[in-house]
Formats: structure tokens, C-alpha cells, sequence
């Protein structure tokens, strides 16, 4: 018995980190160098018309302004790209059968009475976070990075937590290229 809960413990943890995490996906133009954006703004048309509250809209604003910051661009009035986003969530269920296959035959199992909790049912939302930036000479987008994951935002800290977290994952992939030198 303690052995099956050896050899368990490891897709359990696999399965918590799984839903912890972001999915990143990233596109861009390949004729842009991009090392030649220096400062920022951001699209205030494009994000007005996210579907999100007002505050959430500020941490995301907040979360990417740290992330360029850091990356050596600046905040401008007159800059080379401007920043805007768009979200969009649903629900999601996820079913698990916990019955671990021992027992005598099919399906009858002298441990587990008639198969009575066996089944594991979650629903969460899951929300996709897009970050486009777009030269603000040719009002072009440039680069898009869609982050996707699960949101846990059962008070103000966890949800700023889980917003940094969506924008670090994303931010980290701007500029393209970056991480192959």
C-alpha cells in the first residue's frame, strides 16, 4: 500500500504544478528589429475595450510597466511602441476517476463500497491574457504574447500574485530572439 502511494506521489505533483502554471505563446513580425524600441506607452483605445475591471486593468498596466522597465525601456508621451491587451475566460471541468484499478475483476473492489467516490469533479475558469505591442510610428502590431492558465483570485494578493505571474510568463518571451544570444 505505501508503495502505490510512492509511485503516485510524483503524478500529483506533476498534475498541482500543471494547473499552477501559464501556457505562453508568442508571435511576431520577422522583418522588425526590435532593438531599435526604446520607450513605451500604452493604447488606451485597446485597453478600454478589454472586458475586465478597471482595477485589474491597472495591476496588468502596473505588472507590464515593471517588465519593460526592467528590460531597459522607459515610459514616454512620444514612444516607439504602444502596449494594449484583451482577455477572455471561460469555464472548465476537469472529471478524475480515482479508482486505482486493484480489486477482484471488473469494477467490484472489497476497499471501495459499490465505486461510491470515484469520481473527482474541479471546475475552474480558465483566463487568456493578450499583450500586443505595436509600433506606434505605423500603428502595426509587432509582437503578441497569449498567456493561458488558470485563475485562482480568491482575494486582492493572490489575484495581483496570479496577474504577475501571467505577465512575467508572457513579458519574458519580448523581445524575440532575446534568448538566444
Amino acid at each position: 500500500m505505501k508503495i502505490t502511494k510512492l509511485l503516485f506521489l510524483p503524478i500529483i505533483t506533476l498534475l498541482m504544478i500543471s494547473c499552477s502554471s501559464v501556457r505562453v505563446a508568442t508571435d511576431y513580425d520577422t522583418k522588425v528589429d526590435f532593438n531599435q524600441y526604446k520607450t513605451f506607452a500604452f493604447y488606451k483605445t485597446g485597453i478600454d475595450k478589454a472586458n475586465i475591471s478597471d482595477l485589474d486593468k491597472k495591476r496588468i498596466m502596473r505588472a507590464v510597466e515593471a517588465e519593460l522597465l526592467a528590460k531597459g525601456m522607459a515610459k514616454s508621451s512620444n514612444p516607439d511602441v504602444l502596449v494594449s491587451l484583451f482577455t477572455k475566460s471561460r469555464e472548465r471541468v476537469n472529471i478524475t476517476d480515482n479508482n486505482w484499478g486493484y480489486g477482484y475483476g471488473w469494477g467490484w473492489n472489497p476497499w471501495m463500497w459499490n465505486g461510491a467516490n470515484r469520481l473527482n469533479v474541479n471546475q475552474y475558469t480558465e483566463g487568456t491574457l493578450f499583450l500586443d505591442i505595436i509600433d506606434a510610428k505605423n500603428k502595426e502590431l509587432i509582437w503578441q504574447g497569449i498567456g493561458t492558465g488558470a485563475l485562482k483570485m480568491s482575494n486582492v494578493e493572490k489575484r495581483e500574485a496570479r496577474i504577475k505571474e501571467f505577465v512575467g510568463e508572457i513579458m519574458a518571451k519580448y523581445p524575440p530572439g532575446r534568448d538566444k544570444k
